[in-house]
């Protein structure tokens, strides 16, 4: 079959990987209402698109954190990618370097960040959870730094698991042949097969349910890399944020898989880039499955956008055909965003502005 868009590997993937694990990849929390709305509400946003205006040459670089990458798009973190394909994180490492964007490695990978390294040169930042043993987290932050990743992505709406039923159901498990590879040598790199979620458990055992903001000034003390706080969704935690001195923020709600019933990350974009006041840059992760997607959440105020926040397009496409699938995800959110640009009179990506898109809250106000 040819793959016309990105959500056509998900069948694929689901027809080869084994219930446990797609499910792991797929499912939301409790009722799946956010996992939902992550997609419905980019529906809801429609386009004012400008007409003859010269779009012979479209430019779709851009800059994040001084790094010069070839699109708005880059990939989110996604823990355990050995588990859709042997190759893995590495496989998406070397697509991410083909495309000339970033990815972002989970602190929870099957390869560690030694092996990602030995892929090859590549602009990667890696995401971070804080064990309650602190030594862990400063091992860890210092081999991310020799291993040349430019920046940490903090994870802070983890200090418990979401409820995940569908892992609870399953029993989920790490796979026996397989490792959190970042923590082997700490003795902390296995789950212990359990009664609901093995990750649950594990979570539960070693992250630090007491962080907080004084934790990110002491993340700030050990690491001279950049530190980017994932998961705020709230113009007060985006104050608190800038305060800080963060370098990014990244709207997510987790792919919905933390706290059910909280709105989409699309719908929550807007107010976290009114209170940044252009202070730090916002991204976007959660729901992005077309390049109209992209220009939306740049329309809303995003610098850029990570894709395939625990799974969805580039794990499907991962199970579905390796590093070449990841490759073709990047290429064609890549070229549907260029046409979506075209199409709506926009030349790059400066020129892309709120006045490009209709949302619920702009027709309300005409009410």
């Amino acid at each position: 079959m040819e793959i016309t868009n990105v959500s056509e590997y998900e069948e694929i993937a689901k027809q080869k990987l084994p219930k446990m694990i797609y499910d792991y990849f797929a499912s939301g929390a409790e009722d799946q209402w956010t996992l939902r709305e992550n997609r419905n509400a980019f529906s809801r946003i429609l386009f004012r698109p400008r007409i003859l205006v010269d779009v012979s040459k479209i430019d779709l670089t851009t800059t994040v954190l001084g790094f010069n990458i070839s699109m708005p798009i880059m990939i989110a973190p996604t823990a355990m990618q050995k588990m859709a394909h042997p190759q893995g994180e590495l496989a998406t490492a070397r697509a991410a370097s083909a495309a000339r964007t970033i990815m972002t490695l989970s602190s929870w990978s099957t390869s560690s960040v030694e092996e990602v390294n030995s892929t090859g040169p590549g602009i990667r930042f890696f995401q971070l959870y804080v064990y309650k043993d602190r030594n862990v987290v400063l091992q860890l932050v210092r081999r991310a730094e020799r291993s040349g990743f430019k920046a940490i992505v903090l994870t802070v709406d983890t200090p418990r698991l979401g409820r995940r039923e569908a892992d609870i159901k399953n029993r989920f498990t790490l796979p026996p042949s397989l490792t959190l590879k970042n923590f082997e040598d700490l003795d902390l790199g296995k789950m212990d097969k359990t009664n609901d979620s093995g990750l649950a458990s594990y979570v539960a055992g070693q992250v630090d349910r007491s962080l907080s903001w004084k934790d990110v000034k002491w993340l700030q003390a050990i690491t001279s890399l950049p530190i980017v706080v994932k998961g705020v969704m709230t113009a007060e935690d985006t104050k608190l944020a800038v305060q800080a001195g963060v370098a990014g923020i990244v709207v997510s709600n987790h792919g919905a898989r933390q706290l059910d019933y909280v709105p989409a990350t699309i719908n929550s974009l807007e107010e976290v880039v009114k209170a940044a006041q252009g202070k730090v840059p916002v991204f976007l992760d959660g729901g992005i499955r077309r390049g109209t997607d992209v220009f939306k959440a740049l329309a809303l105020g995003a610098s850029g956008v990570f894709v395939s926040n625990i799974g969805r397009p580039v794990i499907f496409a991962l199970a579905a055909d390796g590093e070449a699938g990841v490759r073709k995800v990047l290429e064609m959110l890549r070229d549907e965003l260029e046409l979506t640009m075209a199409l709506s009179g926009c030349t790059s990506l400066k020129q892309i502005t709120r006045n490009h898109i209709i949302t619920d809250a702009d027709s309300l106000s005409k009410l």
